[in-house]
Parts: C-alpha cells; structure tokens; sequence
C-alpha cells in the first residue's frame, strides 16, 4: 500500500474539530536525513506564537501515524487523508 503525497512545501488544511471550533492547521514536510519515511508537523496557522499540535508520519508503505495529544482521531484522520490526497496548486 505505498501512498506517496505530493505534499512537498507548507500548506494549510481546513479540520472539523470534534470540539471546539474548527481550524486552519499549517503543515511543515520533513525528513529525517538516512530514513526513507516522511514526517508532516502540524502548527496553528494563523497565531502570532503558533501551537505545536504535534506530527504525522509515514513509512515507506504509506502507513501513517500521529505523534502527539492535541488531536482527536478524526481529527487526524483529516489531515492525513489531506496530505495523501495533496495536488500541488499550478
């Protein structure tokens, strides 16, 4: 199941939030140098001092999995179906 995203700069992302009201999230791609997998830290897009909401990370099977406590499951879910569905904008 090898899912590669084209998601290669920043981008924002529109989430529903279980509770709360719902948010624009920035997305910052990265690399481990020597892994093969692909990392996405995700912040507060709009605040002055942006909130760490934590990290997605993806293998090399396309297989992801969210590092952190700010995010509910279906919260997640948005964001990694948003990274793997990714079109870069022309």
């Amino acid at each position: 199941m090898a899912t590669l995203s084209n998601l290669k700069s920043e981008a924002k992302a529109f989430i529903k939030r279980k509770s709360g009201p719902d948010e624009v999230i920035r997305i910052i791609p990265g690399s481990a140098p020597g892994n093969a997998s692909t990392h996405y830290v995700l912040y507060t897009a709009f605040d002055e001092n942006p909130d760490c909401l934590g990290k997605i990370l993806f293998d090399v099977n396309g297989y992801w999995i969210y590092d952190g406590e700010m995010l509910s499951v279906e919260e997640q879910e948005q964001l990694a179906k948003f990274i793997i569905n990714y079109v870069e904008p022309l």
